[in-house]
């Protein structure tokens, strides 16, 4: 009979820690990593540009979007489930929603279509910024993530009763306090290298491989993006799509 192997007390402490590095290596990336580490560093750069912590905007689209799986999503880019309102002018798309007839039976309603995720971001933080109704927020403290999830609320932008809670479960649980303090390359959720998840097949449909490089101009007008500003770029994105899933490809 072999003898009992004693583990001594260090021993027990190194055993603990490679057995926690191998569990968190190997543990599956969920779909909400790996849409938080595709969006996150254009998050951040929307906070900057616009002054919405990006935790807030972040757990928004997770929400809205369901970590980018959502119809509106896939079919329309659209990520923050923002309708189309009296003044859009941009493409649309219609959905079954929340809005119902006078006898109670869910109808279309008319939902904001981009050309790609990027654009969706970009007009999430300008519907937030330049609308009077949500000017209230700007009053908040850009690191209070609670405050912002009620105040969101209160201003309209959601009618589920519950929208505060979801959005401050999904800050919590995916720490996404940290993009607030501008932490998204160190410190954050475990997940496989970015290129590797922006090159996959399955990667998260309507915006470019590399748009981790992208720079986003700081605000410099009080005027929200246009119509004719998506459809300048528009071609150009599409080019660099192609360009990209041919090198993919040819890989």
């Amino acid at each position: 009979m072999k003898p009992a192997i004693t583990l001594l007390p260090h021993h027990k402490l190194l055993f603990v820690i490679f057995s926690a590095i191998f569990l968190t290596a190997t543990r599956p990336v969920t779909v909400q990593e790996k849409y938080i580490e595709q969006f996150k560093w254009l998050a951040i750069q929307e906070m900057e540009r616009t002054g919405i912590p990006a935790s807030i905007k972040m757990a928004q689209a997770l929400h809205e979007s369901q970590s980018g799986r959502s119809e509106l999503a896939t079919n329309a880019n659209n990520h923050f489930g923002i309708k189309c309102k009296a003044n859009w002018t941009g493409d649309t798309y219609q959905y079954k929603d929340d809005d119902k007839d006078q006898i109670g039976n869910l109808i279309f309603s008319c939902f904001r279509s981009y050309s790609s995720a990027m654009d969706s971001y970009l007009d999430h933080s300008d519907f937030i910024k330049f609308r009077p109704r949500y000017s209230q927020l700007f009053e908040l403290p850009a690191n209070d993530y609670k405050a912002w999830a009620y105040g969101l609320k209160k201003c309209g932008y959601a009618t589920d009763p519950n929208y505060p809670e979801r959005l401050i479960r999904l800050i919590e649980k995916y720490n996404l306090d940290l993009l607030d303090q501008k932490k998204a390359q160190s410190d954050f959720v475990v997940t496989e290298e970015p290129k590797a998840i922006l090159a996959s097949e399955n990667a998260i449909k309507g915006i470019p491989v590399d748009y981790l490089t992208k720079e986003i101009l700081p605000l410099e007008s009080k005027k929200p993006l246009v119509k004719s500003q998506y459809k300048k770029s528009k071609q150009s994105k599409k080019k660099l799509r192609k360009k990209k899933n041919l090198e993919l490809i040819k890989a």
